[in-house]
């Protein structure tokens, strides 16, 4: 039996079809990830090309590793040399090869989100941009928006005239550049741009990589942006054996730059394109799929597509209404219990909702029922302070010319260097054309800097010491070896307000260490040479959600745009409501586009689910600090009725209404109440407790006194925190561990 009998017939059609330019649309959950590692295997097996011909790209690390992983299981012997990447690796693996012929090192480091911010900072000093007027993360959302249409600063100067604050931002985006040159440095946008600007000015290099890459793949090809679009063209322009793969319905990066047009319009920039649509569904229930249908079928700007399935009906979809957010947060907590005492599993469920902010509620709740959970897109592990200083001391070791990564790390731990002197040492850098660490090692030459010269000296010679170790010992050695000549780990003993501040700090150090030596022990696999240049790229390139572990047992909390790519048994969609999803910016704006957006994303929330989906909204909820009431999401009308399961019809007496007013009121010092509470037909309220705290006067026990929780049996207090809404409880329990409480809800009493 071939390989290729598994696949169904439009899939065999994606597949066979190799030579010229492809477009697949491929629906939500109807196995395009299949359809291209089988391709890869039919244009090696059956057309005999050269696996180091190929090339396919995803957008995140972890899909490109999903990828490879497939290829490597289909192909077998010779799948090491097709090169499977996200655009940004790939870039850099260009990059790292040739970026000297646009006058750059090929040693160049990656800035990160943070990086770029502490450099605007820097820059709106040096081009005296008044910060309270013209924010800096406007000015880098602009400069990233420039360089994703391939605007340059000459032509952005063009595009100006006399507009005022632009004006502004062409100044910044000027000095931004330069600085990022100085400083031998590439944001993520460079890295597109760059390799780009390489193909179009060196057509030796052009040709290399057109010769290397005459079978392209791209997936989620909806999600890619001007100057991605470019890249592409640029590499098919030759053979044009150019396959894309993607969904127009799930195009929901727009704010990143996405440009829909480019699937859109994809037969017009490539003529003789075959379209294969891929319709059948293989994740979700057949009632899923009809209610996702029928929400994006009112869209204009799409490619006519309609998802199908084998799957049986399946569960209507649980449609409910609370009176308060705090409702719809108790009731998807008891509801994620009741499917774990029915023998579910944690990770089984998922609760996407628009904004981070939405997340409070149910962390609060999840807290005091005890459900473990994780949130998706939070503070990233390499966003961490401790991990950023030890990853600078890096950085500097293996480019000395990054400026930002120097002037981090020169006074952590605390070495007396005061900020005259570093000033000092960064004006002379800047008024003889050369780097901040270069300034460092001439210091002779820097005027009025013979008080700090012995601590500055002492700097570079550590530096230099650890740049000749890095010659010699591993990378995990290395940083050891950084963290104990520094005495990073006593500086951060010593600032800590909390022991248990510096022992998650220390557990975080442990964490990156742990990383270190998996990619040592991945580079020993593969046969290649552990470098820290290259350790400090893989880092560089590293996604938010590549940080899901699904072997975990642990409730998902995601904002929708997260979620995309991803699927799961049972999934909550939180805050259906008209103003939050959509928002009351899209709405008032009446901008269709805008809307047709936020409709995508209402789709891929419900192609996540795969058994079971509810979709929740309260009439009244916190917002910016405001209580706001709003109608049902607009997107939650537009699913049939018949596909509905609204639940128990609840008709509240008017005490028990007034009633949860005040509870509401008591435990919001916003809330004002502005017009009286009504049930609507499908209203569902439980009769469990309000999840709502109410500060009490005062508490029945203080820290050290041993306390009874119903749940968690005896423990000591430890500490007690008073908040504005209630007091935050830390006891250590006997059996346990430690636990962190409101005390409203922990409902401790003092043990005999």
């Amino acid at each position: 039996m071939s390989i290729y009998d598994s696949l169904n017939e439009p899939q065999k059609e994606a597949v066979f079809h190799t030579d010229g330019p492809l477009l697949i649309l491929a629906g939500a959950g109807s196995g395009k990830t299949r359809v291209l590692t089988h391709r890869i295997a039919y244009l090696i097996e059956e057309k005999g090309i050269n696996p180091w011909n190929i090339l396919a790209i995803t957008f995140t690390n972890k899909a490109a590793g999903e990828m490879r992983e497939r290829v490597d299981q289909l192909v077998g012997f010779g799948s090491e040399s097709i090169w499977v990447s996200t655009f940004h690796s790939m870039c850099v693996r260009i990059l790292r090869r040739y970026i000297d012929r646009l006058g750059y090192d090929t040693a160049f480091t990656i800035y990160d989100t943070d990086d770029q911010k502490t450099l605007m900072k820097e820059v709106c000093k040096l081009a005296d941009i008044d910060t309270k007027v013209y924010k800096e993360r406007v000015i880098l959302s602009a400069i990233s928006s420039a360089k994703n249409e391939l605007v340059s600063p000459e032509e952005f100067e063009l595009n100006a005239g006399g507009d005022y604050g632009r004006q502004k931002i062409l100044k910044a985006y000027r000095e931004y550049e330069k600085q990022m040159r100085s400083n031998n440095a590439l944001d993520f946008d460079d890295l597109l741009v760059k390799t780009v600007q390489l193909f179009q000015t060196q057509p030796d290099v052009l040709e290399y990589y057109q010769e290397r890459f005459r079978y392209i793949m791209i997936d989620e090809y909806q999600d890619t942006n001007t100057v991605q679009f470019k890249l592409v063209s640029l590499l098919a322009q030759k053979y044009k054996n150019l396959c894309v793969v993607g969904d127009d319905d799930q195009s929901i990066y727009k704010f990143r730059g996405a440009n829909i047009k480019n699937i859109l319009n994809f037969e017009q920039e490539f003529p003789d394109t075959k379209v294969v649509k891929l319709e059948q569904n293989y994740r979700s229930t057949g009632n899923i799929l009809n209610a996702a249908n029928a929400v994006i079928r009112n869209n204009c700007g799409r490619k006519e597509k309609t998802l199908w399935t084998e799957n049986e009906e399946g569960a209507k979809i649980a449609l409910r209404q609370f009176d308060t957010a705090y409702d719809e947060a108790d009731f998807i907590a008891e509801d994620i219990e009741k499917n774990i005492r029915e023998g579910g599993s944690y990770n089984d469920n998922a609760i996407l909702y628009r904004t981070n902010a939405q997340s409070r509620l149910f962390e609060e709740r999840f807290v005091a029922a005890n459900i473990p959970y994780k949130i998706v897109g939070g503070i990233n592990f390499y966003a961490r302070r401790e991990i950023k200083d030890l990853l600078a001391y890096l950085k500097t070791i293996d480019n000395g010319q990054d400026d930002l990564a120097v002037r981090r790390i020169i006074n952590v731990p605390k070495r007396g260097i005061g900020l005259t002197t570093i000033n000092r040492v960064q004006e002379s850098a800047l008024e003889r054309g050369i780097g901040f660490y270069e300034a460092l090692k001439g210091l002779d030459l820097i005027p009025n800097i013979t008080r700090g010269a012995a601590k500055l000296d002492s700097f570079v010679a550590l530096i230099e010491y650890f740049k000749g170790r890095a010659r010699t010992e591993s990378i995990s050695d290395l940083l050891q070896e950084i963290i104990e000549k520094t005495g990073y780990m006593e500086s951060l003993e010593a600032e800590a307000k909390r022991e248990d501040e510096a022992h998650d700090r220390a557990e975080n150090i442990d964490e990156l260490l742990n990383k270190i030596a998996a990619y040592e022990e991945n580079c020993e696999d593969m046969g290649e040479k552990a470098t820290l240049s290259g350790f400090l790229e893989e880092v560089a390139l590293v996604a938010d959600i590549d940080s899901l572990d699904e072997e975990q047992e642990y409730v998902v909390l995601m904002t929708l745009h997260s979620a995309k790519g991803l699927e799961f048994p049972n999934v909550y969609m939180a805050g259906m409501e008209d103003g939050l999803f959509p928002s009351y910016m899209t709405i008032s704006s009446g901008d269709l586009e805008e809307m047709e957006e936020e409709r995508r994303l209402c789709y891929v929330g419900i192609t996540r689910a795969e058994e079971k989906l509810t979709v929740s909204c309260a009439r009244m909820r916190m917002v910016h600090g405001e209580t706001q009431y709003n109608r049902m999401s607009r997107f939650l009308k537009e699913i049939p009725v018949n596909l509905l399961d609204t639940g128990e019809v609840f008709v509240k007496k008017a005490e028990e209404t007034e009633k949860e007013k005040t509870v509401f009121a008591a435990s919001n010092p916003y809330f004002h109440a502005k017009k009286s509470f009504k049930a609507q037909p499908f209203s569902v309220m439980k009769g469990a407790e309000q999840f709502a705290a109410s500060k009490a006067k005062g508490l029945d026990y203080t820290v050290g006194d041993r306390v009874r929780h119903l749940k968690f049996g005896e423990g000591i207090v430890e500490n007690i925190a008073e908040g504005g809404r209630d007091y935050e409880v830390t006891v250590e329990f006997d059996t346990a561990g430690r636990k962190k409480m409101f005390a409203s809800f922990a409902k401790l009493v003092k043990a005999e």
